[in-house]
């Protein structure tokens, strides 16, 4: 472990304790060169790609379950939670993206010099239970998407998704810019394969629009609340908000007021776009799931694997099970390729701590497939469901002790300067921070004793 270098006299340190002793992602930081002249679109493009990488997060195994259940119970209604989840998103990432930019460190980082030894290393154990868990949703995923489409065995599917670790470090090798455009064409198969599924399970276009319009009964109706905690606590990603405070200082933007302020606009334009595509994907899982389930009296459906079987009876082909399948796929092998880099982020800004890439994702990945493997061996497709929703459990638990960091350090003027949250994000950042502990906490109880 390397010790903190001192301080650095200056401004641009001004009220933190001590300088990060490396930059965060070392291997990429400002490693990719921003046009200094050129149209504000161009800029703009090189700005792009942090953000889908985060954006993959919304979007992975571990929401589909709650917005199908959402679907298949309520119709449309829980629409409106979707939405909502994905604006308190949008929010906290902007925040993580500005972190990053103005003070140059990532949000472990900025835990490690603000508090003490034992507290961080509580959240660094947090985070990294966390990461496992989201792991162990982006395993089970992949796994039962080669069942689905393929026939392969679950147990034979969660060992085969550890071989990920050889194209991580290929992407790697080959520079950021290239895992950044993996990423982002996974994504565009995602949106294309639940484009036609929405095509094919002809939603009823005003109950959409009407779904999107929060409505009383969600809070009165307690099934019906459950389900929308569960839908809000599985949206924003813990890790996501490390992730995104690291990646943004891939970019060489000059470390100046206005380069920051440019920055910051072009990182949050970039996130709120990537997440919008985010919400594209949450609602059509949801839609779909409410056009050929609930409408169909199918109302129970809650399992992936029943509702991939369903898809096509209901449908009226296969190949609505098969963009299905395919999604999954897809959704689960993304997901698996930005935890690698959260995972790396959290151990070094925490613990100061340097680990050769391949073998922090080998570890990453063996924490997640062990347990996955002794499940499935055992109990089968039952306990990799039991397993899932246990991941999403623990991410509600970690959730909290991320975004009050982040919002707490952003809104200091004595940490940030100029650019400290002004009163009006500032209440909207510790409101949204409020509700996430108020709902995953109840989530918790819930799951745990209800």
């Amino acid at each position: 472990m390397q010790d903190d270098l001192a301080v650095a006299p200056g401004k641009s340190q001004r009220g933190w304790r001590r300088q990060a002793s490396q930059p965060s992602l070392p291997e990429a930081h400002r490693s990719l060169r921003i046009p200094k002249n050129g149209s504000w679109f161009r800029k703009f493009l090189a700005f792009v790609g942090p953000g889908y990488m985060v954006a993959v997060g919304y979007m992975d195994p571990g929401n589909w379950a709650t917005d199908i259940a959402g679907g298949s119970q309520f119709g449309y209604t829980l629409l409106a939670v979707i939405l909502f989840s994905n604006l308190m998103a949008m929010v906290l990432q902007a925040l993580a993206g500005k972190l990053g930019i103005v003070t140059g460190r990532d949000l472990a980082q900025a835990c490690r010099d603000h508090y003490s030894k034992p507290v961080n290393y509580g959240l660094w154990f947090l985070c990294e239970l966390a990461i496992a868990a989201c792991d162990l949703a982006e395993v089970i995923g992949a796994a039962i998407a080669l069942n689905l489409l393929f026939g392969l065995p679950l147990l034979y599917g969660v060992i085969l998704t550890s071989a990920d670790v050889l194209l991580i470090l290929f992407l790697q090798h080959k520079g950021f810019r290239y895992l950044e455009a993996f990423v982002i064409a996974l994504i565009a198969i995602i949106g294309i394969c639940f484009g036609a599924e929405l095509i094919l399970s002809h939603p009823a276009f005003g109950d959409v629009v009407r779904g999107f319009v929060p409505k009383s009964e969600i809070v009165s109706n307690p099934a019906m609340l459950y389900i929308a905690i569960g839908i809000m606590g599985a949206t924003v990603m813990p890790h996501n908000l490390y992730l995104h405070s690291s990646i943004v200082q891939t970019r060489q933007y000059e470390q100046t007021t206005l380069g920051k302020r440019q920055a910051i606009r072009f990182a949050t334009l970039d996130s709120t776009i990537a997440l919008f595509f985010a919400l594209f994907i949450n609602a059509a899982i949801l839609i779909i799931s409410a056009a050929a389930f609930h409408t169909s009296g199918h109302s129970e459906v809650a399992d992936i694997g029943e509702a991939y079987h369903l898809l096509a009876p209901l449908l009226g082909t296969t190949m609505a099970s098969i963009f299905f399948g395919v999604a999954l796929l897809a959704s689960g092998q993304n997901s698996t390729l930005t935890g690698t880099l959260a995972g790396q982020i959290v151990m070094e800004g925490f613990l100061g701590l340097r680990m050769a890439p391949w073998l922090r994702r080998l570890i990453t990945r063996m924490i997640a497939v062990i347990p996955a493997v002794i499940v499935t061996a055992l109990y089968g497709e039952k306990g990799t469901n039991d397993l899932l929703i246990l991941s999403q459990v623990i991410l509600s638990m970690q959730l909290s002790f991320a975004v009050v960091p982040l919002v707490k350090f952003t809104s200091s003027k004595k940490k940030m300067g100029e650019f400290a949250n002004r009163p009006w994000l500032k209440m909207t950042a510790w409101a949204i921070t409020g509700l996430i502990v108020v709902l995953n906490a109840y989530l918790l109880y819930a799951t745990l004793f209800g």
